[in-house]
């Protein structure tokens, strides 16, 4: 392979340390899970999504996803919504709040958020958007990046047109998911969009969509000119992706994997994380969906067997319950036991 040799990009007054970024998914990219990325090498980090209206801010859930207690700079908070007074006050309010950086989102495909005319959905709306924009970045004296995808459907491949008016607006970074709103995240991300934007643009413009390994993020890199990758769902159960890609684009070789004792640890901590953040009651379920996701990411294991320990997870009520069987499981002997005592209870 050919080592890239293009520079971290810088995002306002922030320089990054690698070419490497965690993506925003709601219900995913908590605190913990930032916190836990960063540490293992992503170079920039997007909170979950938030809505742009103050008057749901008082929710559990609103304020989970704004507390940025402890984590370094720069905190970068994603907003969404449909109207351009309302974003312009969310992300003042934000920066009040501590935001370092604004994301605003035009890139989610879900429906409840479609269906309020934000997220991907103002890609529509080429007017609307370019209000949005303006709004913003004179509401606050804090960088402000943008998030799309391609277009809203096939027919409307119109990404380059409003990345046009982002830079001209003064967005200062733009990231690009390589599908459009009507694919979901179902067929596979394309790249020459991404690769025409970057080369019609001066600020830094970001890949996303299937950087599932290494060698996808150089290559990806590499046919864009993109400033840097952006990772979402390979990220899950799979932490160490960023310092993966990190060393393999630095260095032109794979990093060696996680050893057992390492996936033991690193899984520790974040079990822990969620009790901690979220409580004991809460964490442990949400515990079970990571917990899954890593065990899906473990070669140890047939997809059956994967299974067989996801059902095994799932059914623990308690912390305690949790740690005991996440020790068992990094051990092969131990890990070996569950599997058998769960195919004999099948």
């Amino acid at each position: 392979m050919t080592l890239l040799t293009t520079s971290p990009p810088k995002i306002g007054p922030y320089q990054l340390p690698n070419r490497v970024m965690l993506a925003p998914m709601a219900g995913v990219t908590d605190r913990p899970f930032r916190q836990l990325c960063r540490r293992l090498g992503a170079g920039w980090v997007v909170g979950e999504m938030v809505t742009a209206d103050p008057a749901l801010w008082h929710t559990r859930k609103s304020q989970l996803r704004m507390d940025h207690q402890g984590e370094p700079t720069p905190r970068v908070v994603q907003i969404a919504g449909g109207d351009a007074e309302m974003l312009a006050t969310a992300a003042r309010l934000n920066a009040q709040l501590g935001a370092q950086v604004i994301d605003i989102n035009m890139g989610c495909p879900a429906k409840k958020v479609c269906n309020k005319a934000a997220g991907s959905a103002l890609m529509r709306d080429e007017k609307l958007v370019a209000e949005i924009l303006t709004a913003v970045v004179a509401a606050v004296d804090i960088p402000v990046t943008l998030k799309i995808r391609t277009g809203w459907c096939a027919e409307s491949n119109n990404g380059l047109r409003i990345a046009k008016l982002a830079e001209a607006a003064g967005i200062q970074a733009l990231a690009v998911h390589g599908r459009h709103r009507e694919q979901r995240y179902t067929g596979w991300a394309e790249y020459d969009t991404i690769a025409n934007i970057k080369s019609q643009l001066t600020i830094p413009v970001i890949a996303n969509g299937d950087i599932t390994d290494p060698e996808k993020a150089h290559d990806v890199l590499s046919y864009t000119k993109a400033d840097a990758v952006m990772v979402g769902r390979g990220a899950q159960g799979n932490p160490w992706i960023f310092q993966e890609i990190d060393h393999y684009l630095t260095h032109g070789k794979r990093l060696a994997p996680p050893t057992l004792d390492e996936r033991r640890r690193v899984l520790t901590d974040h079990v822990q994380a969620l009790h901690v953040f979220y409580g004991n009651i809460m964490g442990v379920r949400i515990a079970r969906k990571h917990v899954g996701w890593y065990l899906s990411d473990d070669q140890r294991f047939s997809d059956i067997q994967q299974r067989t320990l996801k059902q095994q997870f799932n059914t623990l009520s308690s912390p305690e319950s949790q740690f005991d069987w996440i020790n068992n499981a990094m051990t092969h002997d131990a890990a070996t036991r569950l599997l058998a005592k769960g195919s004999h209870a099948a």
